[in-house]
């Protein structure tokens, strides 16, 4: 089993990119040496670094590019700029023992958390909104797209949360302060497209896309247009 993303282990951490139009791959470590990644079968790339949580990372494919990695699932200088290794189980959750809400009591209010000051700035309003009668609030898309502000339609990166939002921590922090206040946490998502800003899978794994893909403006308004259909998943 491959695994999807960098994969943390006591003596460093292990990289993997799905690269298959491309004949060499390095990784890149900032502030430490290149690795020339090992070409593995189907197109997979891995190479295995001595860091840790924290440590800045990027592939190059070629003398003028660099890309994030697609499984990234935390940003340094937007969509363009370098992942970060994230230690998922370092986070203490505080309310271990949620096991949700029944249907039919959700009362559901969409939050878009740009405007309400990154995952801090809705926490920090989750009181009042509680207090409204709702039960639960779903997060408009917050992985990665250009930009420091957007509807999050235009993700590229959908296991990053969006840096000006927040760390994958102060997320989590979010959840677990929702939980508290007997919230449920929804998170809307958009997996049939991706933005044209950072959007590098054509350079190096074409087979993504088929000849049938509608362009990124047409997708993005369809997106829209059935928002209400949209497919929502819970945090935890």
């Amino acid at each position: 089993m491959i695994g999807w993303g960098p994969t943390l282990e006591a003596d460093g951490t292990t990289f993997r990119l799905w690269a298959p139009d491309r004949d060499w791959v390095t990784l890149e470590i900032a502030g430490g040496d290149a690795v020339a990644m090992t070409s593995g079968p189907d197109g997979w790339f891995s190479a295995k670094a001595p860091v840790g949580a924290g440590a800045r990372y990027r592939f190059r494919l070629a003398d003028d590019l660099t890309v994030p990695d697609p499984a990234s699932r935390a940003q340094s200088g937007g969509v363009h700029g370098w992942s970060v290794v994230v230690d998922h189980a370092a986070y203490e959750w505080r309310t271990t023992d949620w096991r949700g809400r029944a249907w039919e009591e959700m009362v559901i209010q969409e939050v878009h958390v740009g405007t309400l000051g990154g995952f801090s700035g809705v926490a920090d309003r989750l009181p009042e909104i509680a207090e409204l009668g709702v039960t639960a609030i779903e997060l408009m898309p917050v992985n990665a797209f250009g930009g420091t502000r957007n509807w999050g339609y235009d993700g590229v990166l959908p296991y990053a949360p969006a840096e000006s939002y927040g760390t994958p921590d102060d997320l989590r922090a979010l959840v677990d302060r929702a939980h508290e206040l007997g919230l449920a946490v929804f998170l809307d998502v958009v997996y049939n497209h991706f933005g044209p800003d950072g959007n590098y899978l054509g350079a190096y794994a074409k087979g993504s896309f088929t000849p049938k893909s509608i362009p990124p403006g047409a997708a993005r308004s369809r997106s829209i247009r059935r928002r209400s259909t949209a497919i929502s998943s819970t945090m935890r």
